[in-house]
């Protein structure tokens, strides 16, 4: 309708590329409510706008239901040189693709028209050149029927053969568009079923280790993941990603590491440098240059609580202590898949009974509220605090619960969290 500049219009600027639109066609009535019922009663014409102006009039317009054109329906001032422009030919040409259809369902509906629907036929004579001899004028052909409303305002409505031939071009391309979405849409929906299998289906028990997960994502499938790995001999593997990008093509970068890790466990479990350099290795030659993801993989041991671990560049995961005290456990290396030659360090913890591991992704940390503050580390550290008591299941929950009133509007990033508590033995 043109109220407002167009996308293109803001990147090349107003004085290279100015926007120009129609805003709308007047129509001069004499009572702007019962003229609001005729066209959207009689016509069926939707309302585009009704509003009050500052001055106190009325602003009310409508459009038909297939088309961009709006009709403001002004109702002048009695003294007013306006008034006299009420009941006379518009010049509005209204189009349709069957005119003898509108024009029956229009006239039962009570519609005046003045005659008719009337079949044209126009002839455009070419001027002949001496590169371009004359040829025989082009028969451009369409039935037409005139039309008022409850003040007189004449329309026409006219229906040309080249234009019933567009409309029909323009349905074939809408219903294409919309079973090609409605495709998209359901192999979203299979790839998000996929990948939902891929996370842990169930929480096996652990002798010493309560611990939970979960996986939020912004879109129907994303680049997201946590895990955990049976490494055998009572040892187990806490693992949380971050795939750089969004959509499928980080949901199949996700895929490719789960396999990965997973295979390389069966294989390498008891040298955890060595699992890790083959996951590296194995991601840089399945994947683009710019691929690359953020990891963090634990080693847990049932029996001492002891935890063997590598930070693959990703955010640091946090130990809460039985006693309140708080521990970080920073980067040891850097992120996996963006170097062909890749090494890591192997750091170490003990987790006591009572203590908490939380992993967790930049979708909660970088959720940001409507003043642009990010939600950070001290908001989460001060939640898992808050809420220490609660099973990891439940301080799981509580924990999205405030990330969410905090960042109410739209979810721009996947939100996963692992938390993991040390039992008595």
């Amino acid at each position: 309708m043109g109220f407002f500049p167009s996308p293109r219009g803001a990147d090349t600027g107003a004085d290279q590329n100015p926007y120009v639109g129609i805003h709308a066609v007047n129509i001069y009535v004499h009572d702007q409510e019962k003229s609001l019922r005729f066209y959207v009663d009689q016509l069926g014409f939707e309302i585009a706008f009704d509003a009050r102006l500052p001055s106190g009039q009325r602003w009310v317009a409508v459009a038909p239901p297939e088309g961009t054109a709006v009709l403001a329906l002004v109702a002048p001032r009695p003294e007013s040189w306006e008034v006299k422009l009420i009941g006379r030919t518009t010049g509005v040409v209204l189009v349709t693709e069957n005119v003898v259809a509108k024009y029956e369902e229009w006239r039962r509906r009570g519609v005046r028209f003045l005659y008719t629907p009337r079949l044209r036929r126009v002839q455009y004579q070419r001027l002949a050149t001496a590169s371009q001899p004359s040829e025989p004028p082009p028969v451009w052909g369409g039935i037409f029927v005139r039309f008022k409303d409850l003040d007189g305002n004449r329309f026409d409505l006219v229906g040309f053969d080249a234009v019933s031939r567009e409309i029909e071009a323009q349905r074939r391309r809408a219903a294409e568009k919309l079973e090609a979405e409605r495709r998209t849409a359901q192999e979203l929906e299979i790839a998000r079923q996929v990948q939902a299998r891929l996370f842990p289906q169930g929480l096996s028990p652990i002798e010493t280790l309560d611990y939970a997960g979960t996986c939020i994502q912004a879109r129907q499938v994303g680049g997201d993941y946590h895990d955990l790995l049976d490494l055998g001999r009572g040892r187990f593997g806490l693992v949380i990603a971050d795939i750089a990008g969004k959509g499928i093509a980080a949901a199949l970068l996700m895929a490719n590491l789960q396999a990965n890790l997973r295979s390389q466990c069966a294989s390498a479990a008891d040298d955890l440098k060595r699992l890790l350099r083959s996951v590296n290795r194995i991601f840089y030659e399945n994947t683009g240059e710019s691929a690359y993801a953020t990891l963090f993989f634990a080693e847990y041991e049932c029996a001492t609580g002891q935890i063997r671990y590598a930070n693959c560049g990703h955010l640091p995961p946090l130990i809460l202590r039985q006693d309140g005290t708080l521990e970080k456990l920073d980067s040891t290396c850097t992120v996996v898949g963006l170097f062909k030659e890749w090494d890591c360090a192997i750091d170490e913890r003990r987790l006591f009974a009572g203590d908490t591991l939380v992993l967790y992704t930049d979708g909660i940390t970088e959720s940001y509220n409507a003043a642009d503050e990010e939600f950070g580390e001290q908001r989460l550290i001060d939640a898992i605090r808050r809420h220490r008591g609660l099973p990891p299941r439940s301080l799981i929950a509580s924990i999205v619960e405030e990330v969410q009133r905090f960042s109410p509007n739209v979810q721009h990033d996947d939100i996963t969290l692992m938390v993991a508590r040390r039992q008595e033995v």
